[in-house]
């Protein structure tokens, strides 16, 4: 996976935009008004932050190398996954669909609304 497939990928998602809201170089892929995923576009060891429920979290982290705490991130709800490591893609973009899942599900019920109608 590269670049421009997980922006593929995410952008495929209903109400999904690009954001840069601390620089140009850290890429945020929002649903409605809030971040689902993470990622440095000039980062040499390409890694993407996405939430994930914390049980999960410990059981991933414990199987793969390439999945840590969150960088800079609440470490109990997010991972960073390093992408072209020891993660297959598929399971990148299962992961990618449980952040997207687990923030809609947080949104507004209106931003929601508008969302699904959109």
């Amino acid at each position: 996976m590269d670049l421009e497939n997980l922006k593929e990928y995410c952008l495929n998602k209903k109400g999904v935009w690009i954001d840069f809201p601390f620089d140009e170089e850290n890429m945020v892929f929002k649903v409605g008004s809030k971040m689902f995923a993470l990622t440095n576009i000039n980062s040499e060891r390409f890694w993407v932050n996405l939430k994930c429920d914390p049980f999960l979290s410990e059981k991933l982290r414990e199987e793969y190398k390439g999945i840590i705490p969150g960088y800079h991130m609440n470490k109990k709800h997010w991972n960073t996954v390093y992408i072209n490591e020891d993660v297959p893609d598929e399971k990148i973009k299962w992961l990618i669909d449980i952040s997207y899942d687990l923030v809609f599900k947080s949104l507004k019920k209106s931003e929601k609304d508008e969302i699904k109608g959109s």
